[in-house]
């Protein structure tokens, strides 16, 4: 759990209260030029009566534009009169980033998707987290923390979760990705998930879901509509909302693939710097042995790329984004059907 200290952030919302609520979290940040300056964080709660508490978050990092979009139209938009429960939205919530453009927070330099469960005396980033883990989350009893590959990568459009070791709380998350209605839904791990947001909702024993809407720095168009139709239904999932869960896909099949990341096995990483060329778009079909990419090094007139392989069987899950990797960077994740074993 994170500290008990009390967060720095001030805000007056009053989560008991029914209505809507729309109002700016003062985050302290000092700088040359105001001493006593302030972020200003939206955030808006939406009550009615008794009901479950959803947490929708977009913009944990800067360079993810569907979660914030959806969220933000749904803020705005939502009427207390509809639902019956209590939906806490907070579109922007790493607003530095969000307004650079940058997956890291331009204050501090971290990602605060590694900063949970954060510290109220630590750096900017540290403050947010912990003003989320220690002021937002014993509220919640839903969490979904939208994300797209940013920058960094492209994504097939999913919902994903990790496998949680309550066999009750994994059924009810994967019942959630399918009302969410993703093409995809991902079980995974195996990469560096101990101090995101997925894992702080976890401790507390929140069901916790999130997304991968699309990436390679662009707003992705289908992604953007997944996720708006995604947390209205997860409103109408969860009682808040009345009205038919939607859930059908593009290509025509009635709902959510249930897929996972297993292993090790399921990641190709670049085995050192160069250019990337990817051999496949995300959601295509691959096998273990064909290959990832080339890894070129054009500013070595003679020297021939390098192949990188897939190292199992399955349907590519995320695809390098940048072009110019370094030496151990992600270069794709293959994702096959989900195994309940």
């Amino acid at each position: 759990m994170a500290s008990e200290s009390a967060s720095r952030i001030a805000g007056t919302i009053d989560f008991e209260k029914d209505g809507r609520q729309a109002e700016y979290l003062r985050a302290p940040l000092s700088r040359n030029t105001s001493g006593w300056g302030v972020v200003e964080i939206p955030i808006v709660v939406v009550k009615n009566g008794s009901g479950p508490t959803v947490l929708l978050t977009g913009g944990i990092h800067g360079d993810e534009y569907e979660g914030p979009i959806a969220v933000s139209e749904l803020a705005r938009t939502l009427d207390p009169a509809t639902i019956q429960g209590r939906v806490i939205m907070m579109p922007a919530v790493n607003i530095p980033a969000v307004m650079a453009d940058k997956r890291l927070s331009p204050v501090d330099n971290r990602d605060m998707n590694r900063c949970f469960p954060g510290n109220p005396k630590g750096t900017f980033s540290e403050m947010l987290a912990h003003y989320l883990d220690s002021v937002i989350l014993p509220h919640v009893d839903v969490s979904v923390d939208l994300h797209t590959a940013g920058h960094s990568g492209d994504s097939a459009p999913s919902t994903n979760m990790h496998h949680v070791g309550d066999p009750d709380l994994l059924k009810r998350t994967m019942d959630a990705a399918a009302a969410f209605g993703a093409p995809f839904n991902v079980v995974f791990g195996g990469v560096d998930e101990g101090a995101t947001l997925t894992s702080a909702v976890e401790r507390r024993g929140i069901l916790s879901l999130g997304t991968e809407l699309g990436g390679w720095g662009r707003v992705n168009i289908e992604g953007v509509r997944i996720g708006r139709r995604g947390i209205r239904n997860i409103l109408k999932h969860f009682g808040l909302m009345d009205g038919e869960v939607e859930t059908g896909q593009p290509d025509g099949s009635s709902g959510t693939r249930h897929m996972m990341v297993k292993d090790a096995e399921c990641y190709s990483f670049a085995p050192g710097a160069g250019t990337f060329e990817p051999c496949n778009l995300v959601g295509e079909t691959v096998r273990a042995g064909e290959p990832a990419g080339f890894l070129h090094f054009v500013e070595d007139l003679d020297r021939e790329p390098l192949k990188v392989t897939y190292r199992r069987d399955g349907i590519l899950w995320m695809s390098a984004g940048p072009g110019r990797v370094a030496r151990g960077d992600t270069v794709a994740v293959v994702m096959s059907d989900f195994e309940t074993d």
